[in-house]
C-alpha cells in the first residue's frame, strides 16, 4: 500500500471535545476520534453535533480520522 492511500467514509458528530477534537460514529456503528483538516480550520467551518461528515482514515489506524467535508 502507498502512504497516499487513505479510507473514506461517512458519519454523524456524536460528541465535541475540546482543542477541535470530535467523536464521530460511522455508519458501520464505529465510534473514532477525529480532527478537523486545515482547510476545514481555515475557513472557520464550524460542526455541532448532529452534523453529517466525510472523514479519511489511515489503514494502519482505524481509531483516529481527519474530518474532511461536512455534508449538507
Amino acid at each position: 500500500m502507498s502512504t497516499e492511500e487513505h479510507i473514506e467514509l461517512e458519519g454523524t458528530v456524536s460528541t465535541v471535545l475540546p482543542g477541535t477534537l470530535f467523536r464521530v460514529k460511522l455508519n458501520n456503528e464505529h465510534e473514532v476520534l477525529a480532527h478537523i483538516s486545515g482547510k476545514m480550520r481555515k475557513n472557520f467551518v464550524r460542526l455541532t453535533v448532529g452534523d453529517r461528515v466525510r472523514i479519511e482514515m489511515s489503514p494502519y489506524d482505524l481509531s483516529k480520522a481527519r474530518i474532511t467535508y461536512r455534508l449538507k
